[in-house]
């Protein structure tokens, strides 16, 4: 059973709004009841910007859950061409904003220096901090019919030095991972949850509404509320493509993270000892 006493908190990343930017998002997540957000730091300049964060944060009344560094490949130059700076820079924002957790992805394979010094930098800058930097599973790539290794030392964090990792139950489907094994295989590791579904493709990373797809999304959420687990959980569901259908989309896959958590009964309701 979920221990009353805890109410993991269930953000909305601000990905999930994309194409529109951090202002919507946080209206989104405040007009849906989610207790959070999450910032995806991209060319929008409010992504960027502390003052106008914590001014958002304040006129909706939700907190900032955690902040996601520019380290996709399409964000290479936000921020600073430098991957390091990228880091350094998305930990003091989310310092600035009172995130306690900056997610990041693992570096691309031609990034070797990064690379060669990422396990024992992320340490030593949570060391310093006090921010959680939680490293991201990612997946393969494909070319030409073969597999790539497109990220160092290697796109599963499991088995790498890092004490926080995120588990993306989108990337888990783009790379046929088990998503629950590593869940336990990560025990007290776990520190984020990027709730998302996914089909079991090559190369599509499809982001859908929990219980589209074929992750074991409602075992994971069930889990991890009985569980240690201290961190959030973080909607990142992709609408780019159905715009019509955003509202709805958003509020369904808030309704399945507070059902599964068990913060609301198959009802709707609030779910005894559970905080609103």
């Amino acid at each position: 059973m979920p221990d009353p006493a805890r109410h993991l908190p269930v953000g909305l990343s601000t990905a999930s709004v994309y194409p529109e930017g951090a202002a919507a998002a946080f209206e989104t997540a405040a007009r849906l009841g989610y207790d959070g957000v999450e910032i995806m730091v991209w060319t929008d300049p409010i992504s960027q910007n502390a003052g106008a964060l914590r001014a958002l944060a304040d006129h909706h009344g939700i907190d900032i859950v955690s902040i996601h560094a520019p380290t996709l490949l399409l964000t290479q130059r936000v921020m600073s061409p430098d991957p390091w700076g990228k880091v350094d820079k998305s930990i003091e924002l989310a310092q600035e904003v009172g995130a306690p957790t900056v997610v990041l992805h693992p570096p691309f394979r031609w990034q070797k220096e990064y690379a060669s010094t990422f396990a024992d930098g992320v340490a030593e800058r949570e060391d310093e901090s006090g921010i959680v930097l939680a490293v991201e599973n990612m997946f393969p790539w494909a070319a030409r019919g073969r597999q790539v290794q497109a990220y160092l030392p290697h796109w599963d964090p499991v088995p790498q030095p890092y004490d926080h990792v995120t588990i993306d139950l989108s990337h888990t489907a783009t790379a046929r991972s088990d998503a629950m094994q590593m869940v336990l295989d990560l025990g007290d590791r776990l520190s984020h949850i990027h709730l998302a579904d996914g089909h079991l493709t090559t190369l599509k990373d499809d982001h859908l509404v929990p219980g589209r797809g074929t992750q074991p999304c409602a075992g994971v959420l069930q889990h991890i509320a009985t569980s240690g687990f201290s961190g959030s959980v973080v909607l990142e569901v992709g609408t780019r493509r159905r715009p019509r259908e955003r509202e709805a989309d958003l509020r369904e896959s808030l309704e399945f993270a507070r059902r599964h958590l068990g913060q609301v009964d198959d009802a709707g309701e609030t779910a005894v000892g559970s905080a609103s």
